[in-house]
């Protein structure tokens, strides 16, 4: 474990937990990046419990969840979410104070390991959010009404297309296929549907 000690490794790995947790926060519900969070803060905390460290920087990283939260639900999320970057870069960045004038993390490694989770979480999490704004563009109630084609014959089961889609369908009566349809009502993913004079 001393190679966590090292704190070039243990900034790349708080980076890791910040991402992480960010990234359960935007997406949750698989239980993969909760995971790596808290094996990660795990790690991380190990490192920054046996190495020096500013409180300060350990505050911003803390603080930083407040915007990002906001930026999940507030219509001007892009302001909410660079604040959040802002405060997690800052507190990782300086986590680790000073030693005899030089920084104890490797300033190339700093600079690219915090570009690259802020240009990462700015994409991923703006990608998330408005994926989960958006409505379904199929909308099965509007099924009803629509006209298409039997693909088979149709009487307790069969298969019609209506816009471009293969539907399971059935019917009061004998359809044969090739006959125009109109979908009567929809039962769960099953079409109910009758000839179309």
């Amino acid at each position: 474990m001393d190679f966590l000690l090292n704190p070039n490794v243990a900034y790349l790995i708080l980076l890791g937990a910040v991402l992480l947790a960010m990234m359960s926060i935007a997406s949750p519900g698989t239980g993969l990046f909760e995971i790596g969070a808290l094996f990660c803060i795990a790690l991380a905390g190990y490192a920054i419990y046996r190495l020096s460290f500013n409180w300060w920087a350990l505050v911003l990283l803390g603080l930083g969840i407040v915007p990002f939260v906001y930026a999940l639900q507030k219509p001007k999320r892009e302001i909410y979410l660079a604040l959040s970057i802002l405060l997690f870069v800052v507190g990782s960045v300086f986590v680790f104070p000073r030693t005899e004038g030089q920084p104890v993390v490797n300033p190339l490694v700093a600079i690219v390991g915090s570009g690259s989770l802020a240009v990462f979480l700015w994409f991923a999490v703006r990608k998330s959010v408005e994926a989960m704004s958006i409505r379904p563009s199929h909308d099965l109630a509007g099924l009803v009404g629509q006209v298409g084609e039997a693909r088979t014959k149709i009487n307790d089961e069969g298969s019609v297309q209506i816009n471009g889609e293969l539907w399971s369908a059935r019917s009061e009566k004998n359809i044969p296929a090739g006959s125009s349809i109109r979908v009567v009502r929809r039962e769960g993913f099953v079409l109910v549907v009758e000839k179309n004079d």
